[in-house]
């Protein structure tokens, strides 16, 4: 729990009140010690306003409670349909995925961290599973809200675009300009601070060749490839989209594998990729284990990320690389992202069911 002694956290909190209560521009805040600031859109920044008021020490059980309660929520809404297909017994059941899903490391290191995946993740799933798969009206704009939070979930609008989902795009395109602009007219310096320069601070994030950065630019970073990096890493990124254009092109009314596999492609091509963003594979992670009696290849595949990525045995290759097997331990979530990408079962007769056995199509 205290391996990372809530850093994020300790960030946010101290940027917030150098903002807020001390009249400081909040992309000039670095944590004391480190080169580590303020990341997110100023919207964010109105979002976590109220933490100018609280004490770090009520930020971080906030922050560990919300990830605790968001994470029930996801499991319930992937793994109810599962769960009451099969006549287990609800609550039991049910605590037990909770547990599964609070030791998948990536929840660990949220909660260690005091970060705000599983909450955005939320956001995003609750729009998609309750909203778009049920054809409400407000479809997208929890998309919308996560992509002004944080650019990294901006992938969904693709994903509704690539699905022709036009009514949803719009909705998600209309929420994430419009409170940016409202964030912009009420924090003018700020907005155009992050529009023009922070945001293209790659500093602030941290080194992309740390072993926490497991996307396909973390991987490359660590190889001795320094003058065509940035190009194959383009080529890689090109490729990644159009193998998941592909698939869920091919499932269009399977929202929760669209869910899946979109999550996966946001921590793929995200330059940085932090273990604890990895989070956006627990939809893949229950699909796949959904289908243990009718595609055991997948399920397998499902159970040996879970545990790999659970068991921290990435991390032997942090101070020690011993080439060449670092290349696939010290890469374990992008190998295993990479793998779920292609073969995460999608095709239900419902977009909203979690486990359909015999409609698995693709």
């Amino acid at each position: 729990m205290f391996r990372n002694s809530y850093f994020d956290s300790r960030v946010y909190h101290g940027a917030i009140v150098y903002w807020f209560r001390d009249g400081g521009m909040v992309y000039d805040f670095l944590r004391p010690g480190t080169p580590y600031g303020f990341t997110y859109p100023p919207f964010a920044g109105l979002v976590m306003s109220p933490m100018a008021a609280l004490p770090v020490l009520m930020v971080m059980i906030l922050a560990s409670i919300g990830t605790v309660i968001t994470t029930g929520l996801l499991v319930w809404w992937m793994t109810g349909p599962l769960i009451r297909s099969r006549g287990w017994p609800l609550g039991f059941t049910f605590m037990i995925f909770l547990c599964l899903a609070l030791s998948f490391e990536p929840v660990r290191e949220t909660i260690s961290f005091g970060q705000v995946n599983t909450l955005l993740l939320t956001l995003v799933a609750a729009d998609m599973l309750l909203g778009l798969a049920k054809g409400r009206k407000w479809a997208g704009i929890g998309i919308g809200l996560a992509t002004a939070i944080k650019l990294t979930p901006g992938v969904f609008i693709i994903y509704l675009l690539v699905t022709r989902r036009w009514r949803a795009a719009g909705t998600a395109i209309g929420t994430a300009t419009g409170v940016t602009l409202l964030a912009g007219a009420i924090f003018p310096d700020e907005s155009r601070e992050f529009w023009t320069s922070a945001l293209w601070d790659t500093n602030r994030v941290g080194l992309l060749h740390y072993l926490s950065n497991q996307s396909e630019r973390g991987l490359l970073a660590r190889l001795p490839i320094d003058t065509i990096e940035s190009k194959v890493w383009v080529v890689c990124v090109l490729l990644t989209l159009g193998a998941w254009a592909w698939r869920v092109a091919k499932a269009p009314d399977d929202v929760l594998g669209g869910l899946a596999l979109t999550g996966i492609l946001s921590c793929l091509i995200s330059p940085v990729t932090w273990v604890h963003h990895w989070v956006w594979v627990l939809p893949a992670l229950v699909r796949c284990l959904s289908v243990f009696d009718s595609d055991r290849p997948r399920f397998y595949l499902g159970a040996s990320a879970y545990v790999l990525m659970t068991s921290h045995v990435t991390w032997l290759w942090e101070k020690a690389p011993r080439p060449p097997l670092h290349m696939l331990g010290g890469n374990l979530y992008v190998w295993f992202g990479l793998a779920l990408l292609l073969w995460t079962p999608l095709g239900t007769r419902r977009s909203s069911d979690v486990h359909e056995k015999d409609k698995i199509i693709a």
